[in-house]
């Protein structure tokens, strides 16, 4: 039974931060907001919901464990599942955007800044409080380099569509209503699984909650590449990577202190730094590939066989 709550709440929680920011887009488009403005605060947002509801709610029940384990695994997995699929289906990519020289820093720096905190064995209130001017941080490095990408983010159905106040209102309640239930029952049967099955809230949040919550990530990319957009996958799983640690455990942090164990825990903090330099390579090298795409996927293979076995 605790399976089936849990992927009910998953995809409450999904569809949920789908509703709120396929609304807030919608209200903002009503009062004229600039696209740049909606893409610039939308993108950063709504890429890291999902993280963020389950991240919070774990933090809030005292789970820091699932807390963490949800932004270390959803971050290594944007990068090594969804980016590497993304290479492996996708045809020649050639991004206008100097990936290296504009973004680059945004791949490692948040990670270095991550093991720093983690050092002393907890993310404090003001460890969060960094973490939520990291996030400021990349706005503003959002609104004075990405303006044409940003712009690009914005759902044209949505903009043809009338508005109607009741309507929005009614779909933010429910979109909020999923997303913080859906986050509930995600860290309650998320617990409970990891009683029946005798593992650790780590691996649960490491593994289950964070795949979960990457799906819409992994989705999007794929119809990108569908539509001929694979570049713009690279950027947005940044974006989310960025938002992640800073948004997600940031908020978290300030809600309850996050305690992590660094001995336990060193090989997915050693996969994870592993999986950002790669793409760091990746990026640098222009290695927008199948063989990009099997470097990635080697990552993860030794995630997942580190636990099989």
């Amino acid at each position: 039974m605790d399976y089936i709550i849990f992927l009910v709440a998953m995809a409450a929680l999904i569809y949920g931060a789908d509703f709120i920011i396929k609304e807030s887009e919608r209200i903002a488009l009503h009062f004229n907001i600039s696209h740049f403005v909606i893409g610039a605060t939308l993108v950063a947002f709504g890429t890291s919901l999902p993280e963020m509801a389950a991240s919070v709610m774990a933090a809030f029940y005292g789970k820091t464990d699932m807390a963490v384990a949800n932004v270390v695994g959803s971050v290594t997995l944007n990068i090594t599942l969804v980016l590497g699929v993304v290479f492996l289906i996708a045809k020649a990519m050639k991004p206008k955007r100097d990936l290296f020289g504009l973004d680059s820093a945004w791949v490692i720096i948040p990670v270095i800044i991550f093991l720093v905190m983690i050092q002393d064995g907890i993310i404090g209130r003001f460890d969060g409080v960094l973490f939520v001017l990291m996030m400021v941080s990349y706005l503003i490095f959002l609104f004075r380099s990405s303006k044409e990408d940003l712009e690009d983010e914005i759902d044209e159905e949505l903009e043809k569509e009338k508005f109607a106040w009741l309507k929005s209102i009614a779909l933010l309640v429910i979109g909020f209503t999923f997303t913080i239930g859906g986050a509930h029952f995600v860290v309650e049967s998320g617990t409970s699984i990891a009683r029946v099955l005798g593992v650790s809230e780590w691996i649960i949040g490491l593994f289950l909650i964070s795949f979960g919550t990457s799906l819409p990530e992994l989705i999007v990319s794929i119809v990108a590449v569908k539509k001929g957009n694979a570049e713009m996958s690279i950027g947005n799983i940044i974006g989310s990577n960025v938002a992640n640690f800073s948004m997600v455990l940031g908020s978290a942090a300030l809600v309850h202190p996050l305690a992590i164990d660094v001995t336990k825990t060193s090989f997915d903090l050693i996969v994870l730094t592993s999986a950002s330099l790669t793409l760091l390579f990746i990026i640098a090298n222009k290695l927008y590939n199948k063989a990009g795409g099997i470097f990635l996927l080697t990552i993860l293979a030794l995630l997942i066989q580190n636990y099989i076995v």
